[in-house]
């Protein structure tokens, strides 16, 4: 295994609550990602690959879209990787991730009628089996980990209004299971999930920045707690990365954007049980 004693010696200490950063998650796929080895450079892809994640969603629907470029492929790469697999053409796993290749020519394939969950959902659900294959044991538990939360909150929500459970919930493991199909009040999971409690409370707080703020202080305590005793390694290059843009989103929050977040939220909600004119 890697050691990065200087990489890692060097990072700054980061807090939830930060009001400034010295550099992003941009600057750091340029600054610390060449010093890495190719196995971790690989990790570190998958942290990366969700802004790919948008970024091909954009251009299916808008071949002429302005994309993140915080991701691993330029917009020439996307554009013809698409191309290609709307042609019927192949593309190497080694060029690009066969979970993406899937996903786009589905797309391309599969009847508007048969498709049972949005575009985005199922692209979610292919990248989160993918990077969950990881060898690496946190990395893989991190995304076990925060699929699970993001379920759950997703379930709670969704009861709250009154909305059917099952199409929102993203991927086939056993807890996404019990969440489209449990209607015990914990879904099953009281002792499977030993945070279900804190994320049941968590649901409940109505303010829309407060329950944002306490779901990422519970993503980042988990984190921290995971990666204790590792030093100068890959795990703690993974987290800090998660921190940064962590702090990054909360930089870029206020209450106003916040109470927008939450209607736009309950408005998705609204219409995830349908696909959307633009995807048919």
């Amino acid at each position: 295994m890697s050691k990065y004693y200087y990489l890692v010696a060097g990072l700054p200490d980061l807090a939830l609550d930060d009001s400034k950063l010295s550099y992003t998650v941009a600057d750091f796929k340029t600054e610390f990602y060449p010093y890495l080895s190719d196995a971790d450079k690989k990790l570190i892809d998958l942290f990366y690959l969700k802004f790919d994640n948008a970024n091909v969603l954009k251009l299916l629907k808008d071949r002429d879209a302005v994309i993140d470029t915080c991701g691993l492929y330029s917009v020439d790469e996307l554009s013809g990787f698409i191309a290609m697999l709307k042609d019927g053409d192949e593309v190497p796993d080694r060029v690009f991730p066969s979970y993406l290749s899937a996903f786009i020519s589905d797309y391309f394939n599969q009847p508007t009628e048969e498709m049972n969950s949005l575009p985005e959902n199922r692209l979610a659900g292919l990248y989160y089996a993918y990077a969950m294959k990881c060898k690496n044991r946190f990395v893989s538990d991190w995304f076990s980990f925060n699929l699970t939360v993001n379920n759950i909150l997703v379930a709670l929500t969704a009861r709250k209004y009154k909305f059917e459970v099952a199409p929102l919930i993203v991927g086939d493991t056993s807890i996404c299971e019990a969440l489209r199909t449990s209607t015990a009040r914990d879904f099953g999971l009281g002792t499977e999930v030993d945070y279900l409690d804190q994320l049941m409370k968590i649901s409940e707080v109505e303010e829309l920045v407060e329950r944002e703020k306490k779901i990422d202080q519970l993503r980042w305590n988990w984190m921290e707690e995971a990666t204790f005793f590792n030093y100068f390694t890959i795990e703690r290059l993974f987290v800090f990365l998660l921190q940064l843009e962590m702090i990054e989103r909360w930089l870029s929050l206020d209450k106003e954007r916040g109470s927008q977040l939450f209607r736009s939220m309950i408005d998705a909600l609204k219409n995830e049980v349908q696909i959307p004119a633009e995807f048919r």
